[in-house]
């Protein structure tokens, strides 16, 4: 029996990483790494091996899917380490590995780190526990334009919540779905204008975790041709009553609100 250590690596670079994920690394048997979710800083995974002495493997999607690459290492024996950006179950992307490593007969173990989902809600100065179901919005391709993150907006703000829309990317080809960029694909396809009109207020937070963290709030209108910088972006609709802190905190990040 083998340990497979799923390890949250936070949102910035390879400098989140915890205290006993690094103790982990030191005996590890082997390394992979993931960028396919979310992504690092770039150079961290190359810097972290530098720091280590051992090589990072990286998988990319079909790879971890598969999960041959993971369980074929557990049965040279371990711990395996599979370092992901962020926190290794946000998403449901990684369940299906761990259900795989359970029925070869191995253990599994969870270090968690910082997420997008409540470090985009702390950042904007949003109430997390006002945020509904959590949707994602992919890049659009010929014959392939989903209208579910507008339905979940919608069901979200029926029960007065919050709604965080995570973006595509593909690191890969460098290709990264910025928040104007989303508003624009969502308005297209909510041709009646009910649920994003121009006037409605959205944010895009946007490099959270990093030093050059920022976010943006305003009408729809004003963030669709908006330069929020490079990614990453998360969106986020608020729902149809904010708290008055929440107002506050969200005026700071007003688009052309006079400086200080």
């Amino acid at each position: 029996m083998a340990e497979l250590w799923f390890v949250g690596v936070g949102l910035g670079d390879e400098r989140d990483l915890s205290g006993r994920a690094v103790e982990l690394l030191g005996r590890a048997s082997e390394v992979f790494a993931e960028e396919y979710t979310s992504r690092l800083a770039p150079g961290s995974f190359e810097r972290l091996e530098k720091e280590i002495g051992r090589p990072v493997r990286r998988l990319d999607r079909a790879q971890l899917e598969s999960e041959r690459p993971i369980v074929d290492a557990l049965s040279r024996g371990g711990p395996v380490l599979l370092l992901v950006p962020g926190d290794p179950f946000f998403a449901t992307t990684h369940a299906g590995l761990r259900r795989a490593a359970e029925e070869a007969g191995h253990r599994w173990h969870y270090l968690p780190n910082a997420s997008i989902a409540a470090a985009a809600a702390g950042f904007l100065g949003l109430h997390s526990y006002k945020f509904g179901r959590t949707t994602s919005l992919p890049f659009p391709e010929p014959g392939f334009a989903p209208t579910s993150p507008l339905d979940v907006i919608r069901a979200n703000r029926a029960i007065g919540a919050h709604t965080l829309v995570l973006l595509d990317l593909r690191p890969s080809e460098d290709r990264y779905l910025t928040g104007p960029e989303a508003l624009g694909i969502l308005v297209e396809r909510d041709p009646s204008g009910e649920l994003l009109p121009g006037d409605r207020e959205v944010a895009v937070a946007a490099r959270v975790g990093t030093p050059t963290a920022s976010a943006y709030f305003g009408s729809v209108r004003a963030l669709a041709g908006h330069d929020c910088g490079p990614p990453l972006h998360a969106l986020v609709v608020p729902g149809p009553e904010l708290h008055f802190e929440e107002r506050e905190a969200l005026e700071r990040w007003r688009v052309g609100r006079p400086g200080p």
